[in-house]
C-alpha cells in the first residue's frame, strides 16, 4: 500500500500539481481501490483541477469488471457513489471529481447524486448519438461533457471540414447545457 500511495502522490504532483506537466483535469482508474486515488484527488482540489474517474466505460472489455456486483450495486455504481461522497464533502457544487460513463452503454449508473461532471466518450465515431444523451443516468443539465474528438478528426485532414464537424457536434449537444 505504501508503494501505491507514494506512486500516486508522484503522479498527482506531475499531473495536477504546479509543475510544467499540470493539466486542468486528468482521468484516473479506481481499480486499485478508490482510496488509492486520494493523493490525486486532494492535490487536484487544492489546485483547482479536476479528476475524471473511470466508472462505466464504452469499451466492451470493461463490462466484466464494471458491471460486476459488489455488495448490492455494480462496481461502476460504487465508483460513482464514492466520487459523489468526495464531492459532497468538498462543497460547493459542482465538485471537482467527475466520472467517465460511455455514450454507447445500454445500462448506466445512477448519476443523479454525483454533484460533479460526467465525461461521456463514444459520441459519433463509436456510435453514441448526441440526441440520446439527455438525462443520461439522471444527470442534470450542464453535467454531461460529450467527448467527440474522434468524430471531429475523422472529417480531416482539411481544417475547414474539421472545424465544420466540430461546430455541427457542438450544436447537436448544445441542449445539454
Amino acid at each position: 500500500m505504501a508503494r501505491t500511495g507514494s506512486t500516486m502522490a508522484a503522479y498527482a504532483q506531475a499531473w495536477v500539481g504546479t509543475g510544467p506537466l499540470a493539466a486542468d483535469a486528468v482521468t484516473a482508474s479506481p481499480y486499485l481501490g478508490f482510496g488509492s486515488l486520494q493523493p490525486l484527488l486532494d492535490l487536484a482540489a487544492a489546485n483547482g483541477r479536476g479528476v475524471f474517474v473511470l466508472a462505466a466505460t464504452s469499451n466492451p472489455e470493461g463490462a466484466s469488471v464494471q458491471r460486476a456486483i459488489a455488495g448490492e450495486r455494480t462496481v461502476a455504481q460504487s465508483v460513482v457513489d464514492d466520487a459523489a461522497a468526495i464531492n459532497r464533502a468538498g462543497l460547493p457544487d459542482p465538485g471537482s471529481v467527475g466520472v467517465v460513463v460511455g455514450a454507447t452503454l445500454d445500462v448506466v449508473p445512477d448519476l443523479s447524486e454525483l454533484g460533479g461532471p460526467v465525461l461521456v466518450p463514444g459520441v459519433g465515431a463509436q456510435g453514441g448519438r448526441p440526441e440520446a444523451l439527455g438525462g443520461l443516468g439522471g444527470a442534470r443539465p450542464g453535467q454531461l461533457l460529450p467527448a467527440v474528438s474522434r468524430e471531429v478528426l475523422r472529417a480531416g485532414p482539411d481544417a475547414e471540414a474539421v472545424r465544420a464537424a466540430g461546430e455541427k457536434l457542438r450544436d447537436a449537444v448544445a441542449y445539454l447545457a
